[in-house]
C-alpha cells in the first residue's frame, strides 16, 4: 500500500508512505545500488547509520553468483547478507540492454550468454519471476525489454508490445510471501508509446510503477521527457519508480515531476575514480587543489569520513593507491545521497520545497566528470 501524505502546490512532488513486507519506506526514497548482494565498498552498519530504508539487487547477476541454490540454502537473499529491511530486485530486463552483444531477444524471453564463461542462459517472465520469489524480495520488478534510446520507432514499438505481454505473464505467477510487484513503462520519447504502455499496466493493478529506458545513453532533456510523458498517465495512489537515476540535480528536478523512487550506481562509481559530491557541485579529490586542505570534503557533513579526515589526507591516499581511500569518498557519497533525499522529505513535509528547489539549482553546479560518467552508467 502507498500512502499520499503531501504534494507541493508549485510542482508535482509528493510526500509519501510505501508499506513493505519488511518495513515502512518514507518516500522520496534513494536505493543504494547492491547488484551482487553487496553495496560496492560500503557495508550494512554504514547503512543502517544512514537509516538506509531500502537496497537493490540484480536478479540476472545473483541467479549466475552465487546462484539460487546458494540463497536458497541461507534462507533467501536478506539472510544471506544479514540485510533485514526492504530489498527491490530489478528483473533482469536492463541487461537485455547493457548486455545487448551476448544476447538474442525471442517472443517469449532472452537467450543469453553468460557474461562469465559464456554459458546459455534464458530469461523471461516466468524465469524472472521464479528467481525473485526465490531470492524474497520485497519489491519485484517485472521483465521488460529496453531497447536503446535512439533506437527506429517500429523496434521501440516492439518493445513496448513485449514489455505488455512479458508484464501479463509476470503478473500471474506466484511471489514470495508479502512480495509486491512493479510494472515497468517502456516507450521511449514516443509520447504515444509511453501512454499505451502506461495505460495497459495501470489496467493490469501493478503495486507500483516504474519508468524504464531510461539512463540508456540519451540525452538529459530526453530522459526529463520520458518521464513527463509517462508520469501523467500513472495513478497518484501507487509509488512511481524512475529506474537507473540519478544525479543529485536530476533527482531533485524528477522528485519535482512526481517521482518517488530512485537507484544509480553513480554515488560509489565515481567515488572510485576519486569524485565526491558535495551541495555546490562534484568535484576531484584526487586534484593538486587540496593537496594541503585540511578540511573536511564538505563542511557540516556528519559521514564517517567528514567527521575524522581531511580533503588533503584522502586525497594522499587515492594518489597512492590506498583502498582505504576510496573507501572512505563511497561512504562519503553515499551519505551524502541519503542526507539529501532526508532534507527533501522535510522540505516537502514543511511545504518549502519550492524554495528548497531554486536554492539547489541555483548553487549546484555539475562537473564534467560527473556528466562523463552519467553517460556510461550501466546498473
Amino acid at each position: 500500500m502507498f500512502e499520499l501524505l503531501a504534494t507541493d502546490p508549485h510542482s508535482r512532488a509528493r510526500l509519501g508512505r510505501l508499506h513493505a513486507a519488511r518495513g515502512v519506506i518514507n518516500t522520496p526514497v534513494f536505493m543504494p545500488v547492491g547488484t551482487q548482494a553487496s553495496v560496492k565498498a560500503i557495508d550494512l552498519r554504514e547503512l543502517c547509520e544512514w537509516d538506509t530504508q531500502i537496497i537493490l539487487g540484480n536478479t540476472y547477476h545473483l541467479n549466475i553468483r552465487p546462484g539460487l541454490d546458494i540463497i536458497t540454502a541461507a534462507g533467501g537473499l536478506h539472510r544471506f547478507m544479514n540485510w533485514h529491511r526492504p530489498i527491490l530486485t530489478d528483473s533482469g530486463g536492463f541487461q537485455v540492454f547493457s548486455l545487448a552483444k551476448i544476447r538474442k531477444v525471442k517472443a517469449h524471453g532472452v537467450e543469453f550468454r553468460s557474461h562469465l564463461d559464456g554459458a546459455p542462459l534464458f530469461l523471461g517472465p516466468k524465469e524472472a519471476m521464479n528467481i525473485q520469489r526465490v531470492l524474497g524480495s520485497d519489491i519485484a520488478m517485472v521483465f521488460d525489454e529496453c531497447p536503446p534510446h535512439d533506437a527506429p520507432a517500429k523496434e521501440q514499438r516492439l518493445a513496448v508490445e513485449r514489455t505488455i505481454r512479458w508484464a501479463g505473464e509476470c503478473r500471474e505467477q506466484p511471489r514470495a510471501e508479502g512480495q509486491k510487484v512493479f510494472g515497468i513503462v517502456q516507450g521511449g520519447s514516443s509520447p504515444e508509446l509511453r501512454e499505451h504502455c502506461a495505460k495497459a499496466l495501470v489496467k493490469m493493478d501493478f503495486d507500483g510503477y516504474a519508468i524504464g529506458g531510461v539512463s540508456v545513453g540519451e540525452p538529459e532533456p530526453e530522459m526529463l521527457k520520458a518521464i513527463e510523458l509517462a508520469e501523467p498517465h500513472l495513478p497518484a495512489h501507487k509509488a512511481r519508480y524512475a529506474m537507473g537515476l540519478g544525479t543529485p540535480a536530476q533527482i531533485v528536478e524528477l522528485v519535482a515531476r512526481g517521482i518517488d523512487m530512485f537507484d544509480c550506481v553513480l554515488p560509489t562509481r565515481i567515488a572510485r575514480n576519486g569524485t565526491a559530491f558535495t551541495r555546490r557541485g562534484a568535484f576531484a579529490i584526487k586534484g593538486g587543489a587540496v593537496k594541503a586542505d585540511f578540511g573536511p570534503i564538505e563542511e557540516g557533513c556528519a559521514c564517517f569520513a567528514c567527521r575524522n579526515h581531511s580533503r588533503a589526507y584522502i586525497r594522499h591516499l587515492l594518489n597512492v593507491n590506498e583502498i582505504t581511500g576510496l573507501r572512505l569518498v563511497s561512504v562519503h557519497n553515499s551519505c551524502f545521497y541519503m542526507k539529501l533525499m532526508e532534507d527533501i522529505r522535510a522540505h516537502l513535509a514543511a511545504g518549502t520545497f519550492a524554495e528548497f528547489r531554486r536554492e539547489f539549482r541555483a548553487t549546484y553546479v555539475p562537473s564534467a566528470k560527473v556528466r562523463a560518467a552519467w553517460k556510461s552508467l550501466e546498473r
